[in-house]
């Protein structure tokens, strides 16, 4: 590919500074990134909640060609995170790629010119013969709808959304929803809060976190030893890959995973009636499994109430359960998540006869590799369907996903796009091996749509998506304009 090729990425995110960066190192300077706020750092920017991290190790939740040898802690907070995008970014010249407060609305492929029409909120528009998405899987924070929600006069936000001037000393506030968001959450605004009211719809599964900070010898082994600090990242990528045996239903290691984090619960939660609260009756991993070393230690406090009667409405100050008098609260906190099944909304994306993405996904997302949507010519989306792990790093499996597209790029097609048959084979192969997971389990997940179908997690190891990605197989490509595909 010549560097006349132009380029549009969508946000400016982890996975779309990963993608700029490796198009710099290729020599490649003709892309423009949009990205919807005005900072970069996709939801490290914008969730700032208390205690907001990550549940995955630094040193692998971290790019391979920038290691960062003096993380502070093992699972760092976001702050240091967004500080460390900051820093690729600025290394590798990729700021002024950047057009900051830049909402796509439309991205619209034409067959006559063989290019992308690409439309800002506010009129923009601009031409680019690539388009790739990098607007991940959680960027639209969720929001019950509730009776009377829009009535509520006190203090009221979504975590991805914090209010950086709210002050919970002294409060009663509500917390709505318990998943990875309150479990970091939780003990913090318990220990300032008058009483907090936890509202759970169901349990989770809760491990420890261990989060031991790191010493300032092992800093300095790891800057002065680069190979020390590579090791340890490839042992913390094979303990996590390891862990996928324990997501596949009647495995042994199922089991074996399931009763160990029950024990931990009992060990933990003494108190019966809470305990019945909290222990799950799904298998490990059918959710999203949790991290913390407090939550369950704040969860026991006399001034934490766990609510699991289901929220009926909301008044001006107050929120009303089944059969319950209504519990004034100062504040709510909605910790729902995010829109996860409606991928790359609310952008429109339109490629041949005019057909939407909403369209060709309307019966599910679905994408080869959770790269390419056969009618959509050089479009790709980073983080798309069925690439999201419940046990390893959703960074490795962006850059094998940019590695295979700078192969596409690199190729002299005129266009690359996947053929509907490879497609189809594709996401059959997907649906009959995530019917083995533990993810069809009985329970509700972000990883499900409304149907149960699961439509953003991977069917495998972490390393089986390296394979597969190595390089691309151009007899499942179309030959739309002519190429060779020898």
């Amino acid at each position: 590919m010549t560097n006349d090729k132009n380029i549009a990425i969508v946000g400016a995110g982890m996975s779309g500074l990963c993608m700029a960066i490796q198009l710099k190192k290729a020599g490649i300077d003709s892309f423009t990134i949009f990205e919807k706020s005005d900072r970069l750092g996709g939801t490290w920017f914008e969730n700032t909640y208390p205690n907001a991290g990550c549940d995955v190790p630094s040193f692998l939740y971290s790019f391979s060609f920038e290691p960062k040898p003096d993380w502070s802690q093992k699972y760092s907070r976001q702050r240091e995170i967004l500080e460390y995008f900051r820093h690729c970014a600025e290394k590798y010249e990729i700021i002024p790629h950047i057009r900051y407060s830049s909402s796509v609305q439309q991205a619209a492929y034409s067959e006559e010119t063989g290019d992308w029409s690409i439309v800002l909120e506010g009129g923009w528009q601009g031409r680019f013969d690539v388009v790739i998405s990098a607007v991940g899987q959680l960027n639209r924070p969720a929001l019950p709808e509730i009776e009377g929600g829009d009535t509520y006069t006190g203090a009221a936000f979504h975590t991805a959304r914090w209010d950086a001037d709210f002050d919970p000393q002294g409060k009663d506030i509500a917390i709505i929803g318990n998943g990875a968001s309150a479990v970091q959450i939780v003990p913090e605004i318990a220990e300032q809060a008058n009483h907090l009211y936890l509202y759970q719809r169901s349990p989770n599964w809760v491990a420890p976190l261990n989060n031991k900070p790191y010493s300032r010898l092992w800093q300095r082994l790891c800057a002065c030893v680069p190979l020390l600090a590579q090791c340890y990242r490839w042992w913390l990528f094979w303990v996590c890959d390891s862990r996928f045996v324990a997501f596949r239903q009647g495995e042994p290691a199922t089991w074996i995973y399931t009763n160990w984090l029950s024990r931990y619960v009992k060990r933990q939660v003494r108190e019966r009636s809470l305990l019945d609260k909290l222990l799950p009756t799904y298998p490990a991993g059918c959710k999203r499994i949790l991290l913390s070393d407090d939550y369950y230690a704040a969860l026991q406090r006399d001034d934490v109430s766990i609510v699991t009667d289901p929220i009926q409405s909301i008044s001006a100050g107050a929120i009303s359960t089944d059969d319950a008098q209504p519990q004034p609260v100062d504040a709510i906190i909605y910790a729902t998540g995010f829109q996860t099944s409606e991928l790359l909304a609310p952008m429109q994306i339109i490629g041949r006869g005019g057909t939407s993405l909403a369209e060709h996904w309307v019966e599910q997302p679905g994408a080869y590799l959770g790269i390419l949507v056969p009618g959509f010519p050089n479009f790709f989306t980073l983080y798309g369907p069925n690439t999201n792990l419940g046990h390893n790093s959703i960074i490795f499996m962006v850059e094998c996903q940019v590695r295979y597209i700078l192969h596409c790029l690199r190729a002299e097609h005129a266009t690359t796009e996947v053929s509907a048959s490879a497609a189809a084979d594709y996401q059959d192969e997907l649906r009959r091996r995530l019917e083995r997971t533990v993810w069809m389990a009985d329970c509700s997940s972000w990883y499900k749509d409304a149907s149960g179908t699961i439509i953003n997690n991977w069917c495998g190891p972490a390393s089986e998506y390296y394979l597969r990605t190595r390089t691309p197989k151009w007899q499942h490509f179309e030959n739309s304009i002519g190429y060779s595909l020898d």
